[in-house]
């Protein structure tokens, strides 16, 4: 399916998609080089949305969606993550979906985060959101991609139980990638990853969009709209 009309019926029933050479090489080139000389020898940061370079990323990153009709244009992006698997930093991530936002408000719980409010918000704000992975590196079926269970995000926050059955149910697809692509998915979508085989490193950068504004009372921490990031007021 190449058709915007197809592309948006892929999301919705698979809750992910691979959208191939997204971004130019040379804005990725700068971004890794601006994120190394940053955090160091760091894994990785979940608060790199206000980063000259990670913000640019994301207004391309809205414009090309919007293009596409994969993204209303009235969203905005509020988060950007940074994960950095390597040789010496090789980790694993056990089945799951990303149910906390950085926002707070309306008397919700919340959970400090590097030094940000993360909140739990009702699965229809889950619903809305999109979550655009950007790879800056290759990553192939040795370098630990993430795995996801196709359509799992249709059936709502699940617990550990429900999860594993879903997954027996209807197996894993591996989310192999080349540098410059981006993985679109809905964040209740259950997923999950492997150690990496090789040494290779893999660098990907996982931004998050939602509407601009929140119900339920919630506000969002940061966001971009379209030009420089926003400290939100509550």
């Amino acid at each position: 399916m190449t058709s915007a009309d197809g592309r948006v019926a892929l999301l919705e029933e698979k809750g992910h998609a691979l959208l191939p050479a997204l971004l130019p090489f040379d804005l990725l080139d700068a971004t890794a080089r601006s994120l190394d000389h940053w955090l160091g020898q760091a894994a990785g940061s979940r608060n790199l949305l206000a980063q000259p370079h990670c913000s640019e990323i994301a207004v391309q990153l809205k414009t090309r969606l919007v293009g596409m009709g994969l993204l209303d244009a009235s969203s905005v992006a509020v988060q950007c993550t940074l994960f950095d698997k390597t040789a010496d930093r090789n980790w694993l991530v056990a089945l799951h979906q990303d149910t906390s936002i950085p926002a707070s408000g309306a008397g919700m719980p919340a959970v400090l985060k590097e030094g940000e409010p993360y909140v739990q918000p009702p699965v229809d704000v889950l619903r809305s959101l999109l979550a655009v992975r950007v790879h800056l590196d290759d990553c192939g079926v040795d370098a630990g991609p993430l795995r996801v269970v196709s359509g799992s995000h249709r059936a709502g926050r699940l617990s550990d139980a429900e999860a594993q059955d879903l997954r027996v149910e209807h197996g894993e697809t591996a989310c192999t990638a080349a540098r410059g692509d981006a993985l679109l998915m809905r964040p209740l979508l259950l997923h999950a990853s492997s150690r990496a085989r090789s040494p290779a490193r893999r660098r990907v950068l996982h931004f998050l969009f939602g509407p601009a504004r929140l119900p339920h009372g919630l506000v969002w921490n940061h966001t971009v709209a379209g030009g420089q990031p926003a400290l939100q007021e509550n």
